[in-house]
């Protein structure tokens, strides 16, 4: 058994690379060799937001606080809040994060493919963002 404290590993910001706006991590987690499985909290301030991306074997988010956008490839802005558990299929294209009025946190899980949880691609553009809004 292996416990982490809350409060017993630093917040960190999400990278610019990757992220949109103000995102913090915490608490993330990842399972030693053979398991696969790994995740974190994260936290989106208003307008804040994933670049688009894929997860080889899929990601479930489990929304937490405040109130989202989750979007795949081709679908529309789908709104997310409190409660929502949200499912990205194993190469769905998507990104998801804050509405550009209101924070949003959620838990991320995800499970490693020979050593990737994730596939970075390129960034929300901000005509993609403001069409929920639109």
């Amino acid at each position: 058994m292996d416990i982490k404290r809350s409060g017993s590993q630093p917040s960190s910001k999400g990278p610019e690379a990757y992220f949109t706006g103000t995102v913090r991590l915490d608490s993330p987690f990842s399972a030693d060799e053979p398991a696969r499985l790994g995740g974190a909290i994260v936290t989106f301030e208003p307008g804040a937001r994933t670049a688009w991306h894929t997860h080889p074997l899929g990601q479930t988010l489990i929304v937490t606080a405040g109130l989202g956008w989750a979007q795949r490839e081709g679908g529309p802005i789908e709104e997310i809040r409190p409660g929502d558990l949200i499912w990205f299929a194993p190469g769905e294209k998507h990104w998801h994060g804050a509405t550009a009025t209101t924070a949003m946190t959620h838990i991320a899980i995800a499970e490693k493919l020979n050593g990737s949880q994730v596939d970075w691609l390129e960034k929300v553009t901000d005509e993609e963002y403001r069409a929920r809004s639109a």
